[in-house]
């Protein structure tokens, strides 16, 4: 992902999550730049995870074999956040996907870790809030079983399930 379309995708999960994120738990699932390494160098998570703070959202983030010390210190560099108390409110960090995942309204997929794609995404629902999102970053998830069991489901160019929301007319319409 470049820098327009992590921005872009960060949008879009702000607009998706009814045009707020403040105070809203967002499970982050990846943090490495690509799957089977630790290596976070101009990871799309560490800018995402930006955006989102910067929006107020609370992260719960998991990565297979990034070390949270390692997440930490990319989230707390200066060009990322100027306030590190502020990360350390905003952010945990999880040693499992279905903790990370459990009571959010929202799953970002930001690495394409092959576990992801074999995850009960059953379970997983059950334990978030609802709506519950699930915002495919790399387009490596099962779509449409996803929507069969409830989710909706958001990736970058493609919007698979959008809420109808029914809006009232205004006074004196």
């Amino acid at each position: 992902m470049n820098d327009y379309q992590r921005r872009r995708f960060a949008n879009r999960i702000v607009e998706g999550l009814f045009n707020t994120v403040t105070d809203k738990k967002i499970a982050l699932l990846g943090f490495a730049f690509k799957k089977n390494t630790a290596d976070t160098r101009e990871s799309a998570s560490i800018y995402v995870s930006k955006y989102l703070m910067e929006e107020g959202a609370r992260l719960n983030i998991y990565d297979p074999k990034v070390e949270r010390e390692q997440m930490m210190y990319d989230l707390k560099h200066p060009a990322i956040s100027d306030e590190q108390e502020r990360v350390d409110k905003l952010v945990r960090v999880f040693d499992d996907p279905y903790s990370a995942c459990a009571d959010c309204h929202a799953i970002v997929i930001c690495t394409e870790w092959d576990e992801f794609m074999t995850l009960d995404y059953s379970r997983i629902y059950d334990s978030m809030l609802k709506p519950a999102f699930i915002f495919d970053g790399r387009m490596i998830l099962d779509h449409q079983r996803l929507q069969n069991l409830g989710f909706l489901v958001e990736t970058i160019g493609k919007r698979f399930a959008r809420m109808q929301v029914n809006r009232l007319p205004a006074a004196g319409q």
